[in-house]
């Protein structure tokens, strides 16, 4: 069973991402508003800051991809659907004076390119996106759905090379 310390620390420090970014939260900060001993932190992530922030990167997936079956139901319409998540996610932003973004595209856009763990969280994340995108036109606007945490508000995102296999060894 997952330790209740454990999950305020992530809970937590996805918030601290979210709203300061990756750099910007130090773990002092973290364990301090998780209401953690210091140590803790090191106890369940060995690998530090880093470490925390692509376990950061999969919870707050899984949390979206919750989300997505609130809005993505077998008997909604894919369009309408995909016109509800955004104009909810918009709505959260104006809420929050534009403080709430995700914390999986705050840290993707902030650290990914430079930490590898970091990247391959991220990837995973958004992997199931990549191979759904073909298929149906439901799964396709499920797909969607994902875009307000990967792309910034364009209909396509720009073309980039793919992702090298490896960065550090």
């Amino acid at each position: 069973m997952p330790s209740q310390t454990r999950d305020r620390i992530v809970a937590t420090s996805a918030e601290l991402f979210r709203r300061q970014g990756f750099a910007s939260t130090g773990v002092k900060q973290i364990v301090a508003e998780a209401s953690a001993p210091f140590g803790s932190l090191y106890h369940f992530f060995p690998g530090g800051k880093e470490q925390l922030g692509a376990e950061v990167i999969r919870w707050s997936g899984a949390m979206y991809g919750q989300l997505i079956g609130l809005f993505f139901t077998p008997s909604a319409d894919p369009v309408e659907a995909t016109r509800n998540f955004f104009a909810a996610a918009g709505q959260t932003l104006v809420e929050t004076d534009y403080a709430d973004a995700c914390p999986i595209a705050t840290v993707a856009l902030e650290v990914s390119s430079t930490s590898e763990p970091l990247r391959e969280a991220c990837a995973e994340v958004f992997a199931p996106v990549r191979s759904r995108s073909r298929s149906s036109p439901h799964s396709r606007a499920r797909s969607c759905s994902r875009a307000p945490c990967a792309v910034p508000s364009r209909s396509k995102p720009p073309a980039r090379p793919p992702p090298r296999a490896s960065r550090r060894r």
